[in-house]
């Protein structure tokens, strides 16, 4: 038991080493901005990955209304940043630039869209400015691409 004891008080300090708790709290994060924006992503499509259904290019005609763009355009570009962004996210792959491209959706949706549900909006653009300024954190592809490449003298 005291081995077994030991093992863990070992591994845990290895894995404090390694990682901090902000790197948990980023890939948290970027985890859960990514599901919000992918789920919504999902109910805009009809029959392919990234074909608009009827109902998100009425939904965008009527209820969105955006300002200065097609319908159907605004719709195409709904669901391909709410696709593409969130997959970045998750895999921590340009994460300053998919919370970015977030962080302007979330924008557009609080003053164009729906301005009195600002609390929700709040969190959102939380999660995206800390990814904005932290980065993806050391559990990303973010921090292995840019560390090897540091390491040949490319940074």
């Amino acid at each position: 038991m005291t081995t077994l004891k030991a093992r863990l008080w070992q591994l845990t300090d290895t894995w404090q080493r390694k990682f901090q708790v902000q790197d948990f709290v980023l890939l948290w994060l970027r985890c859960w901005l990514a599901h919000i924006f992918y789920a919504s992503g999902r109910t805009k499509v009809a029959g392919g990955y990234l074909e608009p259904s009827d109902i998100a290019i009425t939904l965008f005609e009527d209820e969105y209304a955006l300002p200065l763009l097609d319908p159907e355009v605004a719709a195409q570009l709904a669901i391909y940043g709410e696709t593409f962004l969130p997959l970045l996210l998750i895999l921590g792959l340009f994460s300053r630039l998919g919370a970015l491209g977030l962080v302007g959706m979330t924008l557009v949706i609080q003053i164009f869209v729906y301005p009195a549900l600002f609390t929700e909006h709040a969190s959102w653009l939380a999660a995206g400015l800390a990814i904005l300024v932290m980065g993806g954190g050391r559990l990303s592809l973010d921090h292995l691409i840019f560390r090897k490449f540091g390491k040949m003298g490319i940074s």
